[in-house]
């Protein structure tokens, strides 16, 4: 294990926002129960697309880009905030 500082651009929640040394841009870091559950509700996606329903699929989906936009929206926010131009 190595140690490093890092520069922290928001609060140290679930999904921080943070460069780590020798990065342009920062990046999300997300806890690993956090991932556990996104890979989990895509499991599910998977799961239900398997038995067709394309319905609950879609819901599924829809509640996934919503979470994916929030932690989207707050990177940029912190890059804004931060003076920091997107990588994309």
């Amino acid at each position: 294990m190595e140690r490093v500082e890092a520069e922290l651009f928001t609060d140290g929640g679930n999904d921080a926002v943070v460069r780590l040394p020798g990065r342009r841009f920062p990046g999300v870091l997300i806890q690993g129960d956090s991932l556990h559950i996104l890979r989990s509700d895509l499991a599910e996606v998977v799961e239900v697309c398997g038995r067709g329903d394309l319905a609950e699929a879609r819901d599924s989906v829809s509640l996934l880009l919503t979470g994916f936009d929030a932690l989207l929206t707050r990177y940029e926010d912190a890059l804004q905030q931060h003076e920091i131009p997107r990588p994309y």
